[in-house]
This record gives C-alpha cells, structure tokens and sequence, in this order.
C-alpha cells in the first residue's frame, strides 16, 4: 500500500498556483456530489455555481491540469473526479496521525470522511497516560511517548494537532523532527516550523469573530437604513405641513380680496373712476 512519505503531488512541478490548488477540493467536493446523482456530464458555469466560483475562473483552473471541456457538451464528471483526486495525491492511501484526543480530536477521530477522501487514521495519541489503550472510533490511544515510533511504524508524512495551545509547538517539533512534513493544526496558536514543511490552520474562533463582523456591519448598514428612513418620512411630513399651511394662507387672503373689490366696484376704492374723497 502506498504511503504519503515517498511521494508528493505534482501540483507544484507543473506550476499549478496555490489558489488554484485552493479550489481544487471545491470542485472534487461538486464533482463528487454530480457523480453519485449519476450525472455524466456538467457545464463550466454549473460546476462554477456549485463550487460557489465565477466561471471563468473555473476554466483557467482547468486549464492547469490540461483539461478542457467539450463545446456544447461541457466537462467529463468521472474523468475530472479521477484528474482532481490525482492532482491532489488522493489516489493513493496517506496515513495521518491526530494528536489531542480531547473532545476536538475525537470529533475528527470520529469524521467519516477521510477514508472516502484518501486518508486512513493511522494513529490516536495524547500525553494522558489515563487515555492510553481507551479506543476511540475503534482505535485505541497511544501514548505520547512513543510518537516517533508510530510515525516511523505507519510511515506518517501528516500530522493533525489538536491539542491545547501551550502544547502545540512541542508537539509540532517533535512531528517535524519525527518526519512528519505536513500538519494541519487546530491549535489556536501560530506554529513556527522550518522550510519544507507545509502548515494549515484551522481556527473555528477566528472564523467566528469573522463572521461577527460581518454581522455587526449589516446590523448597522440596517440602523443607518432605519435612520435614513425615519429622515426621509420626518422631511415629507414637514414639506406637507408647509404645503398645507401656504394653502390655508392662500384660501384667508382670497377672502380679504373679494371684499376689497367690492368696494372697489362702489367706485371708492382708489382704482375707480370716482375719486374715494369728492372736493368742496
């Protein structure tokens, strides 16, 4: 059975940047969903709208792994699943080694998913000695003493940490020193590791203050648009008010100015053609 210590994918060989690896599991994650509905076929713009990605973008992804859908056909859902796992080294079988068997980590003991996505839970470890030989998802602690050994024993390239925060970095080294060249961490600390060793950060909190932002900024762009409203109700009232006001003004002089004429009809007003005062 192939391992994850000999071999690397061919992503960077070839050139293909970063955020188009970003994607990659984006698109697989689309393409398997279309695959076990049995669909043979799929669009650029409809595999795009899945992935949650402008179209456009999709194909010059494609165009890194030399794929190119069909005019009027679209793209091969099987044969982009197989070109994507390959792409992303998931043809093959790597062992990981999940440090941190508290409630996080057997969470992730417990996700079905890695095995349907080529990974297999080669090892559980943590420091308790009260957790060695407890199985977790089937597969009993070991203790964190001996960590080198069971990285050697299941030839482990990667490691997930999801320990408390002061033990990360030494847990970190000790899966560096051990071989391990990738670790996804969980930790909510910053790992320092040496060149050649790949670190993704998994931080749930940061997520969430992220997310509080973005809730924070639309209750307010709400209370503005409130306000606004309130404005705009505040200044038609007061423009009805003025206009009505002009009109009761208008309907009291019109009064005043019929009377006035009669007078002036009587020929004294000092329009007419009779003098108001008549001479001695």
């Amino acid at each position: 059975m192939a391992t994850g210590r000999t071999h690397r994918p061919a992503t960077r060989s070839r050139g293909i940047p970063e955020a188009t690896v970003a994607r990659l599991p984006l698109y697989l994650r689309a393409l398997t969903g279309l695959s076990e509905r049995s669909v043979p076929t799929v669009s650029s713009e409809e595999l795009a709208a899945a992935a949650g990605v402008n179209s456009a973008k999709l194909r010059k992804d494609f165009s890194y792994l030399g794929s190119y859908g069909t005019r009027g056909v679209g793209y091969d859902v099987e044969y982009l699943v197989y070109q994507i796992s390959r792409e992303l080294g998931l043809t093959q079988d790597w062992p990981v080694v999940i440090v941190g068997i508290g409630n996080l980590g057997a969470a992730l003991a417990n996700y079905g998913g890695f095995a349907s996505r080529g990974f297999r839970v080669a090892a559980l470890i943590d420091a308790d000695p009260a957790m060695a030989g407890k199985p977790v998802a089937g597969i009993p602690v070991q203790h964190s003493d001996d960590l080198e050994r069971i990285i050697a024993d299941n030839g482990v390239s990667i490691g997930v940490i999801a320990t408390p925060a002061g033990a990360a970095q030494p847990v970190c080294d000790r899966l560096v020193a051990a071989g391990v060249t990738s670790i996804l961490n969980f930790a909510p600390t910053v790992l320092t590791v040496p060149d050649g060793v790949d670190v993704r950060k998994v931080d749930l909190s940061i997520e969430l203050q992220i997310l509080a932002f973005h809730e924070q900024r639309k209750a307010g762009e709400e209370a503005d648009a409130a306000a606004a409203a309130a404005d705009a109700a505040a200044t038609a009232a007061a423009a009805v008010a003025v206009v009505s006001a002009k009109g009761q003004g208008r309907s009291a002089g019109g009064s005043g100015s019929g009377s006035g004429s009669g007078s002036s009809g009587d020929g004294n007003g000092p329009d007419g053609d009779v003098p108001a005062v008549m001479p001695a």
